[in-house]
């Protein structure tokens, strides 16, 4: 077993590898460690890849093979409201299917301002693709069956105890840098002294993944990815996981019922379904999870760090669970690269604590409003929902008129993915004017320093995103402005800079000098003329 690195990863989970793939992207040697052995065994709870980890995904080159993966290509990704599996529909969300994602122009979910919109896929069909691309790749080393147990800082570098979970013999590995990436648990969390903070329980959900062949027959007609199930009693959410025969169904537990054990599965999701003793199904995995609003206190320590749920837990409406915290390690590992790629102080490091923290407080409010209005809309729904009259209609027009539009902005949740902004970082030249408010559903784009750089297509073609540099790029609008201080200033200081003029048929309003300079993470760090 290798004895050093430059970093080590603890957790192969999306967030652990999806770091890990760009590190080496970036050239920088990685090893990974977990306790799982072997890693294979993949959770199937999340189920959204959200479009800023798209974006990352078509930068590693691996977006075109994680859209082709989950449900078949003609399924629809549609978001529907029924009575019951079985029962009355009353509203749907239209969204695109995987072979109508880059065609279809109208409804909530299209024209999303970036060459890579999200994709409805379940964990367990891309996070095998992660690995297999971290297991070929020759500068990600990946151990299983190895736990985390402490580490020591020293003055160069980071000695990391480990455990193998196999023999119980214990070794170290020794790295210039610590990043944990191993769930809400984390050891690596509470090794650097960090702890969450926040409200501990804000709902509870018996989730249960199974298999039932005959399913998709028997729900109303016309197939969705997601269904929000409204009866009287209770409500639940099911996903459809391969379109064929798996599913995953979320049963919001009632007040009162604090025992996933003690609520009968087997009737509540009978009585969700709307189906009788003759439907019968195979269980895969119980997914049972709580609903959390908590967030660390500090994300690094030294030469350690913490990245998604290590670092923060709420409730994952709009996806983001998984891509915040696969935004988190987008952040941490173009900071690491530029410092152990030799082009800029440590103290670059301390911009990920001043970045993600802040944001990370933002979104967990978004999750929990959300997660609390949801609530609130699950408790008012009267018994006429499931009656054959004009009462019945009514009120089944008005749950459904209110879920769907309560829920659009979850399932275009432009704002989270886009409209986030970096204030108070140590490495963004502000300017003195205040970036646009966002929330989950909407946002301004800006070229306000810290804020996300405005997608655009080029003339020729191309997302602006495929024409940028690997590290800083300073996007030209005016071709009379003399850059070359600029950029024999970045070779003076070896920071790898790319001059890219664009050429556009008409300027995009955001774009209101004639310079921008991207930071290598799509974030606006300067603008002038």
């Amino acid at each position: 077993m290798d004895k050093s690195t430059s970093v080590l990863i603890v957790g192969a989970g999306p967030v652990g590898l999806c770091l890990a793939l760009d590190l080496a992207w970036r050239g920088i040697d990685v090893t990974v460690v977990e306790e799982r052995q072997p890693i294979g065994s993949i959770s199937a709870k999340c189920n959204h890849v959200s479009s800023r980890t798209m974006e990352t995904f078509r930068r590693l080159g691996i977006a075109a093979e994680v859209r082709e993966a989950g449900l078949p290509g003609d399924y629809p990704h549609d978001v529907v409201f029924r009575t019951s599996g079985t029962g009355y529909e009353i509203g749907r969300l239209k969204i695109p299917c995987r072979n109508e994602r880059f065609g279809a122009t109208e409804g909530i979910d299209t024209d999303w301002p970036t060459p890579e919109p999200p994709h409805r896929v379940n964990q367990i069909f891309f996070e095998p693709i992660l690995l297999r691309h971290a297991l070929e790749n020759p500068r990600i080393t990946i151990h299983d069956g190895t736990r985390f147990e402490e580490f020591r800082e020293e003055e160069d570098g980071v000695s990391v105890a480990l455990r193998s979970s196999v023999t119980g013999e214990t070794f170290e590995i020794r790295a210039q840098f610590l990043v944990g990436c191993d769930g809400g648990r984390s050891s690596v969390r509470r090794a650097m002294g960090a702890s969450l903070h926040g409200d501990e329980v804000i709902q509870k959900v018996q989730s249960t993944f199974f298999r039932a062949p005959d399913l998709l027959q028997r729900l109303t007609p016309g197939p969705a990815w997601m269904s929000y199930l409204y009866t009287p009693e209770r409500a639940g959410n099911l996903i459809a996981v391969d379109g064929q025969e798996t599913w995953l169904l979320h049963n919001y537990l009632l007040p009162g019922e604090a025992d996933f054990d003690v609520v009968d599965r087997d009737a509540c999701l009978r009585l969700l379904l709307g189906v009788g003793a003759d439907f019968s199904y195979e269980i895969i995995a119980r997914e049972d999870w709580i609903g959390r609003r908590l967030v660390a206190d500090r994300v690094r320590a030294g030469r350690a760090f913490i990245c998604g749920d290590a670092a923060h837990l709420w409730v994952p409406y709009a996806g983001y669970g998984m891509n915040a915290g696969i935004a988190d390690a987008m952040n941490i590992s173009w900071l690491l690269g530029a410092h152990l790629g030799g082009w800029a102080p440590a103290s670059i490091l301390d911009a990920y604590e001043a970045e993600r923290l802040p944001i990370t407080d933002q979104v967990s409010r978004f999750a929990m409003s959300h997660a609390k209005g949801a609530i609130g809309e699950r408790t008012s729904i009267s018994p006429l929902i499931k009656e054959d009259s004009l009462a019945g209609e009514a009120e089944r027009r008005r749950v459904g008129d209110a879920a769907a539009a309560f829920h659009q902005q979850q399932f275009a949740c432009a704002g989270l993915n886009f409209g986030y902004f970096y204030t108070g970082s140590p490495i963004i030249a502000y300017d003195g004017e205040d970036a646009p408010a966002y929330s989950m559903g909407g946002y301004e784009p800006s070229t306000v320093p810290g804020c996300r750089v405005p997608h655009i297509w080029l003339a020729d073609g191309r997302s602006l995103y495929d024409a940028m540099g690997r590290d800083y790029t300073l996007l030209r609008f005016d071709r009379n402005v003399d850059v070359t201080p600029m950029l024999r200033a970045a070779e003076a200081c070896r920071v790898p800079l790319t001059l890219l003029d664009i050429d556009v048929d008409t300027v995009p309003p955001p774009y209101r000098h004639g310079l921008l300079l991207s930071r290598p993470d799509r974030h606006v760090a300067w603008r002038g003329d």
